[in-house]
């Protein structure tokens, strides 16, 4: 009796795994793609907020959030006490730190909304966190120094890492860029977990 069975070739094994090989390796270059924009993203943000500060000073004079005369520049709801100094944590949810945004938005230096009581005011990073920025006085990080410091909050450790290489010295505790623990103020760390957040703060 003859047997009809018939099953795949040697050839035709291979074209298949060929086949998947490709498919992998297309998933995987278009994550790595999209976790370089990620940083990217990231970089910009870091890069943009010292326009802000330095065009508000060419405008008016004054620093923003800390401008005691915002309410005649900008129309601001609140004037700073032009100290010098952006008073205030980098996360406060009110004061000159906080005031800041609405200064550069008003100033037409920034996008975003103005109205300080709108639950997307203070502005977000690619991964949801928060960014913000403080005088040098107010460093959440011991070991960072610099008139300003600019942080970006809940960003996973292995873009945290890339953007120190990025930016810095690829050190994520020396440097003017340097990483903390999610919601602690201390000294930087290269414990860097890439699947745990972190805080990544530019001094400059």
């Amino acid at each position: 009796m003859k047997n009809n069975q018939s099953g795949f070739t040697l050839v035709e094994i291979a074209i298949v795994l060929v086949i998947i090989g490709l498919l992998l390796g297309g998933v995987l270059k278009g994550q790595e793609l999209i976790n370089s924009a990620k940083v990217k993203n990231f970089a910009t943000d870091f890069r943009n907020i010292p326009l802000f500060i330095y065009g508000y000073q060419d405008k008016y004079r004054a620093l923003p959030g800390d401008d005691k005369n915002a309410q005649a520049h900008v129309v601001a709801t609140t004037n700073g006490n032009g100290n010098g100094v952006i008073d205030g944590d980098w996360n406060a949810s009110s004061g000159e730190s906080f005031n800041f945004w609405q200064h550069v938005r008003l100033a037409g230096l920034a996008a975003g909304t103005t109205d300080v009581s709108a639950a997307d005011y203070l502005p977000r990073n690619a991964d949801g966190g928060q960014i913000g920025i403080t005088s040098g006085v107010n460093s959440p990080i011991t070991t960072l120094k610099g008139s300003y410091i600019i942080c970006s909050g809940g960003i996973l450790g292995k873009f945290a890492k890339q953007l120190d290489i990025t930016m810095d010295d690829g050190n994520t505790a020396t440097g003017s860029m340097q990483v903390i623990g999610t919601g602690t103020a201390a000294a930087a760390t290269t414990a860097v977990t890439d699947a745990a957040t972190f805080t990544v703060c530019l001094a400059f």
